[in-house]
């Protein structure tokens, strides 16, 4: 299985990321407007995009306020469907947060792996700022 890694230092507490990554609010700020999500084991956290022609729908796994969250892919979406996303978060020598992020689990580099591989790595810059209280406005409008 092919992974797809990120990595980026954020300066903010890890409680504050953990809050981003974790609730409708949060993901409304840096991801896409249409979000519902809740910090909950077992819940289902659903994003829209492009008025809801493609719907993204997560499992939430695991849930360590503050260290950790990790989903699983239920939609249908081109080589999505079964594959991890995982954050990591560890809190560095200067009391940033460092987010070692994952999507694992794909079948092939062929097909959508370089397209989302990047979109990844744009968000986590979009991330970065939203909790830095930089304002740079969600990644989608819905």
């Amino acid at each position: 299985m092919i992974n797809m890694p990120h990595q980026i230092m954020i300066n903010a507490p890890a409680e504050k990321v953990y809050e981003a990554i974790t609730t409708t609010e949060g993901f409304k700020g840096w991801w896409t407007t249409d979000a519902k999500a809740e910090p909950q084991v077992g819940s289902i956290a659903k994003f829209g995009f492009y008025n809801r022609k493609a719907i993204f729908q997560m499992h939430i796994d695991q849930l360590e306020p503050g260290k950790l969250v990790v989903w699983t892919a239920q939609h249908d979406m081109p080589g999505w469907k079964g594959t991890k996303i995982r954050f990591d978060l560890n809190v560095n020598e200067n009391g940033a947060t460092v987010v070692n992020f994952n999507h694992s689990g794909w079948e092939s580099m062929e097909g959508p792996y370089a397209m989302i591989n990047t979109t990844w790595g744009s968000l986590m810059y979009i991330l970065k700022q939203y909790v830095e209280g930089k304002k740079p406005g969600v990644w989608h409008q819905g």
